[in-house]
């Protein structure tokens, strides 16, 4: 990762959620966030800022602990919040959105606590980041649009499509003419289409406990353009007319690839 990250010369670095594993951090102060990611990432070219989103394992700790300031001060290049856009460029917008809260099960779910501090009471917190989304989504006059979020919309792997977001978060991805969505969740890599709309579906989650052996498709077959069930991470490379999408294994080794096209915006 760190070679391929210094043959691109990268930008930043997104982390799909799930950033902590089993069960997130204990606090500010856990040497888990050492741990598994200032003494992991060292290369020189992953020196850049990090964006992050909290995944369902990062909610059975202390989730405010990794949303906290003093972990940027701890190393700067952490950044992690539930919900936020980032302005990469006059092209293209990032929008993360906090999908956690949106699964029933994890409210009803007796074998693991989650810590709902900030997400309580959840229908108005969920109606609020839908809300928020649009929005930002209309307003912004970017190119490309990409969302990202730890949770699957479609996928082939072990938890498949998330119901929830199928039924209020993907409506409004189509919407607004979002181009990728681009999650974890899964424990492998994958690209998926939709007949029925032209925003491509990407499963970057081949950080940790790949090769499960699980691979389950109900829809068209057509619409999986790759699946990998290992580990490994996916670039991006995007100008003002053309998204390039790179899967590689953990060697560097390219698996995958595909491009996104699109003609600008009309100057009027």
């Amino acid at each position: 990762m760190g070679l391929i990250g210094a043959k691109l010369d990268i930008d930043f670095i997104i982390s799909t959620g799930d950033n902590f594993y089993d069960s997130g951090l204990t606090g500010e102060n856990d040497p888990a966030f050492e741990e598994s990611f200032t003494n992991i990432y060292t290369a020189p070219s992953l020196q850049k800022q990090w964006y992050s989103v909290l995944g369902n394992h990062d909610y059975r700790g202390n989730a405010l602990a990794q949303l906290s300031p003093f972990l940027r001060e701890k190393d700067s290049k952490w950044l992690c919040l539930r919900s936020f856009i980032v302005n990469a460029a006059e092209t293209v917008d990032f929008f993360f959105v906090d999908t956690t809260p949106f699964q029933d099960k994890y409210f009803s779910d007796p074998d693991q606590n989650y810590d709902w501090r900030g997400v309580l009471p959840r229908e108005k917190y969920l109606t609020d980041v839908l809300k928020d989304l649009d929005l930002a989504l209309k307003e912004s006059t970017s190119n490309w649009k990409i969302v990202v979020g730890h949770h699957t919309i479609k996928s082939a792997g072990s938890h498949g499509e998330t119901l929830e977001l199928v039924q209020k978060l993907l409506p409004i991805l189509q919407a607004n003419n979002v181009d990728l969505y681009i999650n974890g969740h899964d424990h492998c890599l994958e690209h998926i289409t939709s007949s029925d709309s032209p925003l491509h579906f990407v499963t970057s989650g081949g950080g940790s406990k790949a090769w499960r052996g699980e691979y389950h498709w109900m829809h068209d077959p057509n619409e999986v353009k790759f699946y990998y069930d290992g580990q490994g991470f996916i670039s991006l490379e995007i100008t003002e007319s053309e998204i390039v999408i790179f899967f590689y294994d953990i060697d560097g080794i390219v698996l995958h690839k595909f491009n996104v096209v699109k003609p600008l915006h009309a100057v009027l």
